[in-house]
């Protein structure tokens, strides 16, 4: 099909005679209307390599799995550490920083590893991402106190979300589209098993690994961080030796390549995220809603939100945006697989936080018991995760597919908030396995619809802003999930037992550590321990019932993603008809 501008190319000036402001606008129509020519033309010329040889893709993908293993594991070890980090060191109320440390790095970093990885390589990212999450890990093993902890959860963060988001890059620079959600799939599968590892392994450290060393107690939880360093500097050597794809974007010198990164969007990111966390968790628990600190985090994260958004749609501020604003506002498709991975994220990890503190708190299991029971989760994450992949690749549709499993993703949120005091052992493990099932697949059919619906250039930054919407959405949901749990216990609590003596100190304390809640913790005089956990309950239970609510809205996202070509081949010459956006997005040099 001739238009005009079938000699352009990824090497071409995409800019020319001023063409872009005549260029038409991408829109819902475009994506029915337009055919594959030159998108395929520029695909061909975007792809870095050929597709390896079977074995070899297995050797490359193995050496990233295991970062990413790791990786995963360190986003759930801490929800089976509570109860003995805040024995230690006091800081239950914290949960949400412990948490959230974490992912706000993920947040920031995700977002910058597409473009400094199309820059340096992926090589380079994987083994600085390595050392930063050895690094972090490390100190994370030595804390002090939760204020180290935190530090080493965010430097731990830096590197973690970067072994994710970049394993995700070497994947779509080797393995055409159709088979991606089969392989995706696979990388779901051990970041499940990562998960689900997670867990037991922190809480198995936790109950049984208090070693003496030089005549001084090191406790089980901080085994839970230095056994992970050394696979980790494995994880670093193997991608080293193993991982080599072309740099996409060659620089001339540090300097230029370096403008050409958008650390402004991404402080202001940084920005938007912590404030808006700061004012959530602080917001009723340690200072009242009204509070002047309150109200100024929660007004600077708005107004930094408004600031990035106009900053990455401006072209003549931020040339290369960390988060392509234009494509993805254009562009329904990915918007939509963008807001029901951050919405269903947001609900998947405040449940992966707040079943274990109910299994803990409430039914007084151990650790490592409450990490067995959310093994159900991570086996359903990499099960659905690994059908909804081969059912893809079988089908090339994706759209009924993500009907399915997000209706599977709300029956599971939904059970959830049945929990109570009486709920039988049994259930735990069956209730968090269709949340689970309906996550894994989640995941992979919409990073699958987002690739599907750009153009190859804009591959990785694609991924990386749909890693963004996830690192965000579980931040965003563990600290919605903390601040409801927090303002409902503490409210709680002051009704009924408000006006006697050495309340405040009594509450801060069951605030602060589940010590109070075991059958041998004598509280005071006139305080109930049915009565305590009654209100731990009604907290918890409005947790769930926020998580049930992100997941109606993740739903309800889903349900506005249209469907596009799987292309079976890595350059996406198979096929004659092709989603619309790519012959736009071939031609017209996104701002």
């Amino acid at each position: 099909m001739s238009n005009g501008h079938d000699d352009v190319s990824e090497r071409s000036p995409l800019l020319r005679d001023g063409s872009l402001r005549q260029q038409p606008q991408p829109s819902d129509d475009t994506e029915q209307q337009l055919t594959h020519t030159s998108a395929d033309e520029h695909d061909a010329n975007a792809a870095l390599v050929d597709e390896p040889p079977i074995g070899r893709k297995i050797l490359i993908m193995s050496s990233l799995w295991v970062g990413v293993f790791f990786a995963a594991l360190d986003t759930t070890v801490v929800a089976t550490l509570i109860t003995p980090i805040s024995s230690s060191l006091s800081s239950l109320s914290l949960l949400s920083y412990l948490a959230t440390g974490y992912l706000i790095a993920n947040s920031a970093c995700q977002p910058l590893s597409g473009k400094l990885t199309d820059i340096f390589s992926r090589r380079t990212g994987l083994v600085f991402s390595n050392v930063f999450f050895a690094i972090g890990t490390l100190i994370c093993g030595m804390a002090p106190n939760a204020e180290v902890l935190i530090l080493g959860r965010v430097i731990a963060g830096i590197g973690g979300g970067g072994l994710s988001c970049i394993a995700t890059f070497v994947t779509s620079d080797l393995i055409p589209l159709r088979k991606r959600g089969v392989w995706q799939g696979y990388g779901n599968l051990v970041f499940g098993a990562g998960m689900g590892f997670g867990g037991i392994f922190g809480g198995l450290c936790a109950d049984r690994m208090h070693i003496h060393i030089n005549g001084q107690l090191v406790e089980g939880w901080r085994w839970a961080f230095l056994i992970q360093v050394p696979f980790i500097v494995v994880s670093a050597i193997l991608v080293y030796f193993l991982v080599n794809i072309p740099v996409r974007s060659p620089y001339k010198s540090l300097g230029s390549a370096l403008r050409r990164v958008d650390f402004l969007g991404a402080l202001l990111l940084i920005v938007t995220v912590t404030t808006l966390l700061l004012g959530l968790n602080t917001g009723g628990n340690q200072l009242p809603w009204s509070h002047p600190l309150v109200i100024a985090a929660l007004v600077v994260s708005i107004l930094s939100f408004l600031l990035f958004v106009y900053i990455e749609s401006n072209p003549r501020i931020v040339p290369e945006p960390i988060i392509p604003v234009v494509l993805i506002g254009r562009t329904r498709t990915i918007l939509c697989a963008c807001l029901t991975n951050w919405f269903a994220t947001m609900s998947a990890f405040l449940a992966l936080y707040f079943v274990p503190l109910y299994l803990q708190s409430i039914l007084s299991y151990s650790s490592s018991e409450a990490g067995l029971r959310v093994v159900p989760f991570a086996i359903a994450v990499s099960a659905g995760s690994l059908t909804t992949g081969y059912t893809m690749r079988s089908t090339g549709r994706y759209y009924w597919l993500a009907v399915g499993t997000m209706t599977i993703y709300l029956i599971g949120s939904a059970l959830l908030c049945t929990f109570n005091r009486n709920t039988p052992s049994w259930t735990t493990f069956v209730y968090v396995t269709p949340l689970g099932w309906g996550y894994g697949g989640m995941l992979t059919i919409t990073l699958v619809a987002m690739i599907s619906a750009a153009a190859h250039e804009h591959q990785a930054v694609i991924t990386a802003a749909s890693y963004a919407f996830r690192s965000t959405g579980s931040t965003i949901g563990i600290t919605i999930a903390s601040a409801v749990f927090q303002n409902i216990l503490t409210k709680e609590l002051h009704e009924q037992y408000g006006g006697l003596p050495g309340a405040e100190d009594t509450i801060r304390q069951l605030r602060n550590s589940l010590e109070g809640l075991k059958n041998g913790y004598q509280l005071p005089n006139g305080w109930s321990r049915d009565v305590v956990l009654d209100c731990y309950m009604d907290a918890l239970r409005g947790a769930f019932i926020s998580g049930l609510g992100l997941a109606v809205l993740s739903g309800v996202a889903a349900l506005g993603m249209k469907e596009h070509r799987l292309h079976s081949k890595l350059d996406r010459k198979d096929d004659d008809a092709a989603g619309a956006e790519n012959d736009v997005l071939a031609k017209i040099k996104l701002m």
